[in-house]
C-alpha cells in the first residue's frame, strides 16, 4: 500500500513537471534526382539520386521548461540523415543546453556560430547548398566551420528589429580542435534584411587564422526580392595571405500564391600569395518551387559553373521535394 502510494506521489509530481514542459519532433526530408556533368579532358556524367536538393535532411528534437519569472531551460539535438542512403550518425549538426530570458539567450554545446545566424541569410535558388550560387561559390560559405563544438553562444534581445549574437568555441587543447571567435549583427524591418556575420577560425597547433566575412542584405518589393551578398576570406584555407573576394546578386520572384522562381549569379576572385596565376569561379543559377501544401514543396533547378583556371564547366540538373515535419 505504502509502494503504490509512492508511486502515486511520483507521477503526480512528473505530471506537474510535464505540464510545464514541451517537447517537439522536428524535421526536413529533401531529395533530389538529377545529374553533373563536368567537361575537359576528365569530364564525367553522373545521373545521382541525392539528399539535400534545398535543404539538409534532418531530424531533431528540441524543448523547453519554463522556470517561472521568464526564465526558461532550453534544449536541441539534431542530426543530419542521408534520405538516399539512410545514413546517419550522432548528433552531428547541434546539440546543446541553455537558457533563456529577459537577458537574452545563453547556449553550451555544439552550436550553430554567432556568424552561422546571418550568413547565406540572402542566398538565390532557396538558400540551396546544391544548386544555389552561395553554395557552389562562396569560399566564406565552404569553409566555415557551421556548428562548432564545444561552444558558448550568447544572443541579445531584440532591440529595434536589431539582434546581436557571439560565441566562441574551445580547441580544449587536443588535436583536431579550433578555437573560433564568431559574431552576428541583423537588422530586419519592413521590407529590409542585412545581416553581417564575422568568424576566425584557428585549428588547435596552427598559428595562422582564417577570417571568414559575409554581408547579407535583402529587399522585398512584393513583386519581387532582390538578394545581394558580399564575402571576404582571409588567409583562405589556412595558407597565410591567400584571399578570396566574392559576390552574389539575385532576385526571388513570387509567381501566384504557390510557385516561386529564383535566379542568382555570383563570382569568386582567388588572390594567392605564393605568386602564380590568380583564379576565379563564376556561377549561373535558375530554379523554381511549388508549394504543394504548407509542408510539402517540390522544385526543379540548374546551376552552371566555370573554374577560369582549367575553363572546366560544371552544370547540375535537379528535380526534387521537400518535406517539413
Amino acid at each position: 500500500m505504502k509502494k503504490s502510494l509512492v508511486a502515486l506521489a511520483v507521477l503526480a509530481a512528473s505530471g506537474a513537471s510535464f505540464a510545464q514542459s514541451s517537447v517537439t519532433l522536428y524535421g526536413v526530408a529533401d531529395i533530389w534526382l538529377g545529374n553533373v556533368k563536368t567537361d575537359g579532358a576528365a569530364g564525367t556524367s553522373v545521373t545521382q539520386l541525392t539528399s539535400g536538393g534545398v535543404s539538409t535532411s534532418v531530424w531533431g528534437m528540441k524543448g523547453s521548461e519554463d522556470l517561472g519569472g521568464g526564465l526558461k531551460a532550453n534544449f536541441k539535438l539534431e542530426q543530419s540523415v542521408a534520405f538516399d542512403t539512410g545514413a546517419a550518425s550522432g548528433f552531428n549538426r547541434e546539440a546543446w543546453v541553455g537558457l533563456s530570458g529577459g537577458f537574452g539567450t545563453v547556449r553550451f554545446g555544439k552550436v550553430s556560430s554567432a556568424y552561422n545566424d546571418p550568413e547565406g541569410a540572402a542566398g538565390a535558388i532557396f538558400g540551396s547548398g546544391t544548386l544555389g550560387p552561395i553554395g557552389i561559390a562562396f569560399e566564406s560559405d565552404i569553409q566555415e566551420d557551421a556548428r562548432p563544438v564545444n561552444t558558448i553562444y550568447y544572443a541579445a534581445p531584440t532591440m529595434g528589429g536589431f539582434d546581436a549574437s557571439v560565441s566562441y568555441s574551445l580547441d580544449e587543447k587536443k588535436t583536431g580542435g579550433s578555437e573560433l571567435k564568431s559574431l552576428g549583427l541583423i537588422y530586419a524591418a519592413g521590407p529590409l534584411f542585412a545581416g553581417l556575420g564575422y568568424q576566425t577560425q584557428k585549428a588547435y597547433g596552427s598559428s595562422t587564422e582564417v577570417q571568414l566575412t559575409q554581408v547579407n542584405v535583402t529587399y522585398d518589393l512584393a513583386v519581387v526580392k532582390l538578394l545581394g551578398a558580399l564575402g571576404h576570406v582571409g588567409n583562405s584555407y589556412g595558407v597565410a595571405g591567400d584571399k578570396v573576394n566574392e559576390w552574389q546578386i539575385g532576385v526571388d520572384v513570387p509567381v501566384s500564391a504557390a510557385f516561386a522562381v529564383s535566379t542568382g549569379y555570383a563570382k569568386s576572385d582567388y588572390t594567392f600569395a605564393a605568386g602564380g596565376p590568380d583564379d576565379k569561379v563564376t556561377v549561373f543559377s535558375v530554379g523554381g518551387a511549388y508549394s504543394l501544401s504548407k509542408r510539402t514543396t517540390a522544385y526543379v533547378g540548374f546551376a552552371t559553373s566555370k573554374l577560369d583556371s582549367t575553363d572546366v564547366k560544371t552544370d547540375r540538373y535537379a528535380v526534387g521535394i521537400k518535406h517539413t515535419f
